[in-house]
Parts: C-alpha cells; sequence; structure tokens
C-alpha cells in the first residue's frame, strides 16, 4: 500500500475515544500508527484496514520511557503530522486502599509516558515548524477526585500541561488542542473496578461523539475543547465552585458501592 501524505500516531487506541480518534484520522486522509499496551490493539488495527491508508499497530508499554522509544522508533522516521495522545488509565477506590503498583501504572500511562511521547514528537514538530497534537485530558480534571484522586489528579496535570504548551508554541505552526470529555462509554471503568459505583454505572457519552469533537478541534488549531452540553455545564460549574464542595459531590458518584441498585449496567 502507498504511503498517504499525511501521517498520524494514536495512542490508547484499541478501543473507546482512541480507537474512533484513529478511525477519524483515516477518514481524513491520514494514515495511522496505533500503539497500546494490550494484544486487542492489533484487532483494532485490523478492523480499520481497507480504507486505502496504511495503519500500522503496536502493542507496546506506554507507562515506560522504553515503550515510548519503541513508538517513536517504529514511525521510522517518518514525519508525523498529527499526535493524538490518548493513551490513559484510570483507578477507583480510595487512595490507601489502592495497591501503590496501580496507582503509580495510573500516573505513569496518564502523566509520563504521555509527556515525554509529546516531548519527543513535539520537538521534530518545532523543527518542521508543522504539527497537530491533541491532548486528550478531562473534566476530571477541574474536580477533586474523591475515590479518583490519582486518575483526576492526572487529567488536571494534561489540562494545565496542554494550555502552558500551547503558549511556548504560539509563535510556531504547531497546534495544541486538549480534550476533555466527561464520563463516556469505553471500557475505563470496568478496567477502573468502578462497577460498583454511580459513574460506572449511568448513561455516558458516545465515543464516536466525543472523538469527532476532539478530531475536528484539532484540526481547527482550538485551544481546548469540552465534549457534550452537560460537561460543559458541568466544567463551567466547577470553576467557580470551592473544591471541598467539589470534592463532596465527587464522593456520591465514586465512591464503592454508589451504584443505583435498580440501574444495569451500562
Amino acid at each position: 500500500m502507498a504511503i498517504g501524505e499525511k501521517f498520524a500516531i494514536v495512542t490508547g487506541g484499541s478501543t473507546g475515544i482512541g480507537f474512533e480518534l484513529a478511525k477519524r484520522c483515516l477518514d481524513n486522509g491520514y494514515d495511522v500508527l496505533m500503539a497500546a499496551d494490550e494484544p486487542q490493539i492489533l484487532d483494532a488495527a485490523a478492523s480499520l484496514r481497507g480504507s486505502g491508508k496504511q495503519v500500522e499497530a503496536l502493542e507496546v508499554d506506554l507507562s515506560t520511557i522504553e515503550g515510548v522509544d519503541k513508538l517513536y522508533a517504529a514511525a521510522k522516521g517518518r514525519p508525523v503530522d498529527a499526535l493524538l495522545a490518548n493513551a490513559g488509565r484510570g483507578l477507583g477506590h480510595g487512595f490507601l486502599d489502592q495497591d501503590f503498583d496501580r496507582a503509580r501504572l495510573v500516573i505513569d500511562t496518564n502523566v509520563t509516558g504521555t509527556v515525554y511521547l509529546i516531548h519527543k514528537i513535539g520537538n521534530d514538530m518545532r523543527q518542521r515548524n508543522a504539527g497537530k497534537i491533541l491532548i486528550t485530558g478531562s473534566i476530571a480534571g477541574f474536580i477533586p477526585g474523591s475515590f479518583q484522586a490519582v486518575y483526576n489528579g492526572t487529567k488536571a496535570f494534561l489540562n494545565s500541561f496542554s494550555s502552558a504548551l500551547r503558549e511556548e508554541l504560539k509563535e510556531t505552526d504547531v497546534t495544541v488542542t486538549c480534550l476533555m470529555p466527561g464520563a463516556t462509554e469505553t471500557e475505563f471503568f470496568e478496567r477502573a473496578d468502578m462497577m460498583d459505583t454511580d459513574v460506572g454505572t449511568t448513561k455516558k457519552d458516545d465515543p464516536a461523539d466525543v472523538a469527532k469533537t476532539g478530531f475536528d478541534a484539532m484540526i481547527r488549531g482550538d485551544g481546548d475543547v469540552v465534549a457534550g452540553l452537560k460537561n460543559k455545564i458541568q466544567s463551567a460549574v466547577a470553576n467557580v465552585t470551592p473544591a471541598p464542595i467539589l470534592a463532596k459531590q465527587h464522593r456520591k458518584m465514586a465512591e464503592p458501592g454508589t451504584a443505583k441498585k435498580d440501574r444495569g449496567a451500562a
């Protein structure tokens, strides 16, 4: 298959928002290199082949420096026109009740690996004075996340980091966009051990809609975008609500045992 004119890297592409972002890239003429830390990434890529564009997949641990270096090498020196840094992990329950190795994996995946990948590819983009970066943050970054303390903290970091990086690059043609979704219908809550919580069992946003919102914002070069009207309202309210109140409200959504007994898992 011939190499196309545009090339995108999508992390966390095996399911959910990342998979839908990869589809958006292909629909808009990008060849795609998809990466995730699970073997499903190979099946995800196979399901997207046939678009006329190149689709490559790499199973790699993006929480490690070595894993990110492996992904960077897999691009084989090809200039990256769009980096969609979507890989992320969540973890429910109270912080002191969590296994620390799992909590650290959330930090290393959401923050360390993401920032290192952006540092490597962002430098290449700046040297060429061209490129688009989309970072998947979250409206969770506006809220102290009782019973999701580490996850919400990592998203607060990414929300802030993306705005700072965008300002640093404002004199260049490299754009930085932060996608801030709310609760989305993915495997996130099951993997985070949160299916006994209110937020884990409520109706959630469609990942295809969230991905479209983020992709379109990236193409326009927007600084940030909150996906969905409900989430826009929630993020606006969070900006003017004291942190202790937000933490108390989040507890009602994320504390184990808050799932409504008459509600099936969404």
